[in-house]
């Protein structure tokens, strides 16, 4: 076994290999960029190295540094984690020729599946369920709409080199057919220098499942069951789920034994993924065989109860698998929701700066720990007070549950995302509760196209129905008689003359454009050693009990005998109103006021102020680097027209105009870091 191994990654996934090293014995290498210098997870392991400047192309891209790295310290072995060299079968080759163990598959294995063509030729061979198409690359648009006729509509037009999204293309005509290709091959060419682009049958209602399996250097693979990846936004999972609520037995078994076939066909030796995807027919085919570890694999190791991190460091050592196919469990049901910085109410903008508060819910299940199961557990790569950088991906880290059956483990997931608070920077928390919540999701039908079928339009607030609104209100109302009730028991005050807390409260909820909502509430029984209030919201009361304190976020406690998690800030309206009581349960966010209904009759009565009118302005939509601008003062500008570009979390973000109009001024200069809403152009 190794003594010391290297993480050739950041973030959540170098934390998460660095837990099973340490159970294991085994020294830690963690590598950083100048941007990372203060990230968990070098803080984590024994020893760091730093391996250059911010950008992942000048330090995590590097096999230089990486295999200097190794060197320097006397690492052993390289686990790659996902993402970045992760499966680059050069970088295996090259690792394995320094005489470093690459804690992964063979670099042969991960040259055999990392071209899409070649590996459906290869999936073929092993006697794989494939898609129906073509494997060879389509040279013109002319050729590529004979071969869809003769497949049939609607077909798939993908890039070889493709993924996350990029050189794809769904046709359902010659025209769309025609016109795919074409645009197919360019964004294939800019994104990938390979051009090369093949046509397959589209699956209708199609849903994305995946076979973890696990092979060693005996000749030994086995499966270990599905995970369920079919809620995508923009063909990035979003929620991912073990085992399927979909296919049936003879499915898996049929799904898991060709994805045995095809490991063994390429010598597969570690932890692997086989991607298919399935009709609603239960229908199966190939889609692609990932050489790593994957974002999701914390759901297998929950229902398997297995830590594929040190299966992955056991067969990269040499050692035998240690359990059969037929030893592999599937008990209970788990669910992961990727917790991303980005803004679902602004269209999923990148959301990047200071972690000023990051308090997960509690953990009762922990990475590489096998002993503890049926709880909730977080991955993640951050810290109170961190920073999530303008450079890689968006992901702050991932939140897992385990329960025994699937609405358990949804029940469990929605608690869990209730008690997750996270300040300072935007997160997809609410759009993760919308999910969860959705009655499709619930009874489990959906596919790979929910997302876009059910918020085509974006994503809005008033898309996360409260199954009780009413409970947000009486818990402004709790949260304000702690406060009155701090006032009431200040020191030095006259006699007779002292505060006395009234019962009779008016709850403002605060709308878009000075619209309000006043409710009256009644707030009686009120005991403050038990922290329990009783509060009539119109016909409903509410019984809480909680040892809630003034200033914390996170509030649990019992309403009416059941327990509940939310999250309340008062004076969180950023100024606007110091006397502000935020509440967020279940993916609602209010904002309201409490008051007496003397006061809100007067504050019925206050105008309304508009904010200022920015439409002459062109203002950073999200926290980033602006890479372009388009314009010069003095110029014309018609609408549509690109003014800038705006770059964060690898992904570029054009700006258009929104009206014709002169520029007026430049205010910020190419290579700028911007904040949202800072003034990038204005116009007369």
């Amino acid at each position: 076994m190794f003594t010391k191994i290297l993480i050739a990654n950041r973030g959540e996934i170098a934390c998460r290999v660095i837990k099973t090293a340490q159970k294991m014995g085994i020294k830690t290498v963690a590598v950083y960029s100048d941007a990372d210098k203060d990230a968990r997870h070098v803080m984590l392991a024994d020893e760091a190295v730093n391996i250059g400047p911010a950008p992942s192309r000048e330090s995590y891209l590097l096999a230089d540094k990486i295999i200097a790295a190794c060197k320097q310290t006397g690492a052993q072995a390289v686990h790659p984690g996902y993402g970045f060299l992760s499966e680059n079968a050069g970088f295996a080759k090259r690792v394995e020729e320094e005489g470093i163990v690459f804690i992964g598959p063979k670099h042969h294995s991960i040259a055999a599946m990392g071209d899409k063509i070649e590996s459906k030729k290869l999936a073929g061979k092993a006697g794989v369920n494939c898609i129906p198409g073509v494997n060879h690359a389509i040279e013109t648009p002319e050729e590529a709409v004979e071969i869809a006729k003769g497949i049939g509509y609607p077909v798939m037009i993908k890039a070889s080199a493709g993924g996350g999204g990029k050189g794809l293309r769904v046709a359902f005509n010659d025209k769309e057919a025609f016109e795919g290709f074409t645009s197919c091959r360019n964004e294939a060419r800019n994104s990938f220098g390979d051009d090369r682009v093949f046509i397959e049958k589209f699956v209708e209602e199609p849903r994305h499942i995946e076979i973890q399996l696990v092979g060693d250097s005996h000749g030994n693979v086995i499966y270990l069951n599905e995970r369920e990846c079919s809620i995508q936004r923009r063909h990035q999972k979003v929620i991912e789920e073990a085992p399927s609520p979909f296919i049936s037995e003879a499915t898996r078994k049929a799904m898991g034994e060709q994805a045995v076939q095809l490991a063994k066909a390429v010598n597969y030796q570690s932890a692997g993924t086989v991607e298919f995807v399935v009709g609603k027919d239960q229908s199966f085919y190939f889609l692609e065989m990932n050489t790593r570890l994957q974002v999701e694999h914390p759901v297998t190791e929950c229902i398997t109860g297995l830590d594929l991190v040190e299966l992955m460091i056991r067969v990269a050592a040499g050692e035998k698998l240690p359990l059969t196919q037929a030893e592999v469990k599937r008990d209970g049901w788990a669910i992961e929701c990727r917790i991303n910085a980005e803004d679902p109410f602004r269209n999923f903008l990148p959301s990047t700066g200071r972690l000023v508060q990051f308090q997960p819910p509690e953990e009762t299940m922990f990475a590489a720990d096998t002993s503890q199961w049926q709880g909730v557990r977080v991955d993640t790569g951050v810290q109170d007070g961190g920073e999530i950088p303008m450079f890689y991906d968006s992901m702050i880290g991932k939140l897992i549950v385990h329960g025994k059956d699937r609405l358990d483990a949804i029940a469990k997931m929605r608690e869990a995302l209730n008690g997750f608070v996270i300040r300072g920077i935007s997160s997809n928390i609410p759009f993760q509760a919308a999910l969860l919540a959705h009655p499709k999701f619930v009874s489990g039908d959906f596919n790979t196209g929910f997302i876009a079928e059910n918020y085509s339009q974006g994503f809005r607030a008033e898309d996360v129905p409260h199954d009780d609104a009413d409970l947000l209100i009486a818990l402004a109302a709790f949260v304000n008689r702690k406060y009155r009730n701090r006032a009431a028991n200040i020191s030095g005050q006259m006699e007779g003359h002292e505060v006395e807390v009234a019962t009779d409260f008016v709850v403002v909820t605060l709308g878009q454009q000075g619209n309000t909502t006043p409710t009256p509430v009644c707030v009686t029984e009120f005991d403050e050693k038990t922290g329990a209030s009783s509060i009539a919201v119109g016909t409903r009361s509410y019984k809480i009990s909680s040892n809630y304190r003034l200033g914390e976020v996170r509030i649990h406690g019992t309403c009416n005998g059941e327990p509940f998690t939310a999250q309340v800030e008062r004076g969180s309206l950023a100024g606007k109103n110091p006397l502000a009581i935020r509440v967020s349960h279940n993916g609602t966010q209010i904002d309201t006021l409490v008051l007496s209904p003397r006061a809100a009759e007067l504050y019925a009565m206050m105008p309304y102020k508009a904010p200022p009118d920015m439409s002459r302005f062109m203002q950073s939509p999200m926290p980033g680097l602006l890479v372009e601008v388009a314009v010069q003062v003095g110029q014309k500008v018609q609408a549509g027209e690109r003014v800038a570009v705006i770059e964060a979390m690898k992904m570029e973000n054009v700006l258009f105009a929104t009206a014709d109009g002169i520029v007026k001024s430049i205010n910020a200069s190419k290579g700028e870091s911007m904040a949202v809403d800072q003034v990038i152009v204005e116009f007369e």
